[in-house]
């Protein structure tokens, strides 16, 4: 059983910054890419960054030069730190990670269960 645990979300105000922490734990032997994802209310879910464990990073374009994904390989984290937050930044952010348990197996898609980030005066 893997899980993605997220943290760092909250209300902050248009300029401000947050950071969101995501660590996976249980039965994992590798994880390659690690990534965040945002839904807004009445959307749909997009990207806003990912990072392989080779350190390749993507980013949404409405993030770019604001947002910044990162990783510890062996704290199997991912952070994603938000400068210069705007009101339509405001989302529940999610964690994505592809993780196989065993040498050999299967690669799988897991979630975390979200955390709101508000930005809003």
């Amino acid at each position: 059983q893997v899980q993605l645990v997220e943290s760092g979300g909250g209300l902050v105000q248009p300029g401000g910054s947050l950071r969101l922490s995501c660590a996976a734990s249980g039965s994992i032997f590798s994880i390659y890419a690690m990534g965040w994802y945002r839904q807004a209310p009445g959307k749909q879910r997009e990207l806003v960054a990912a990072i392989t464990s080779g350190g390749s990073t993507n980013y949404a374009d409405s993030v770019k030069g604001r947002f910044t994904i990162s990783r510890d390989n062996a704290k199997n984290t991912v952070y994603l730190q938000m400068n210069s937050l705007k009101p339509e930044d405001t989302a529940v952010y999610y964690c994505n990670a592809d993780i196989t348990s065993r040498v050999g197996s299967s690669w799988y898609d897991y979630w975390g269960q979200g955390t709101q980030v508000t930005v809003s005066s």
